[in-house]
């Protein structure tokens, strides 16, 4: 099957330009309940699934969530606005990091931001973060296209049935390698965050006893 490289090129770049996030003026301001909650984030995100049978959130990981405390409980089972923003944090860390590195990441902004009275709060935290990330799509798309034309020159030597397929790997091992080399990277930085564990003490070895005479 002859692949149409441009139309590939165009609908990737367009999927990136169109990349959006829930912005905290589209958070409700009353709490919501299980259900409201699951729905909120459903229509919200429902952009970013792969397949149209995908769900971005069930009252099953909620509840998970809560029991490894990435998230805290619930007020008389209601999901405040702070609630909502922890939810969507997990929901991008979860494709990348395991549960215990977002415990390590979210457990100092969720002690010290989650219900602040004070300005600076989880919806600062919010706005600071996602407003710096869109502006980096400009730099992503030019970086997909670098990448791209890159792949476009790898294996000109190959069979002419199988170029279209080889070139489209390498783009895929080019971003996989990206992928993989920012993931150690956040790893690594995670780790850095973790307190130093105290060394263990090592038991001192109990001299034999003597064999009891018979």
């Amino acid at each position: 099957m002859t692949i149409d490289k441009k139309d590939m090129i165009n609908s990737i770049l367009e999927s990136v330009s169109k990349v959006d996030y829930i912005k905290p003026e589209d958070l409700p301001n009353i709490d919501l309940y299980m259900d409201q909650v699951t729905t909120f984030m459903e229509a919200q995100l429902a952009s970013s699934k792969r397949y149209p049978d995908d769900k971005i959130l069930t009252k099953t990981m909620i509840n998970n969530y809560a029991k490894n405390n990435l998230l805290p409980s619930p007020e008389k089972k209601r999901y405040s606005k702070e609630h909502l923003l922890l939810l969507i944090f997990i929901y991008y860390f979860k494709n990348i990091l395991s549960i215990s590195d977002i415990q390590t990441l979210l457990g100092p902004i969720t002690e010290k931001y989650f219900k602040s009275t004070g300005e600076k709060d989880l919806t600062y935290i919010y706005n600071e973060v996602f407003s710096m990330e869109k502006s980096q799509i400009d730099l992503l798309i030019k970086d997909l296209l670098r990448r791209y034309h890159a792949a476009e020159a790898t294996f000109s030597d190959a069979d002419e049935e199988d170029q279209d397929f080889l070139k489209r790997f390498s783009f895929i091992c080019l971003l996989s390698f990206d992928v993989y080399m920012k993931k150690r990277l956040i790893e690594q930085l995670i780790d850095g965050m973790r307190p130093e564990e105290p060394p263990k003490k090592h038991k001192k070895e109990k001299a034999p006893r003597p064999p009891k005479e018979k």
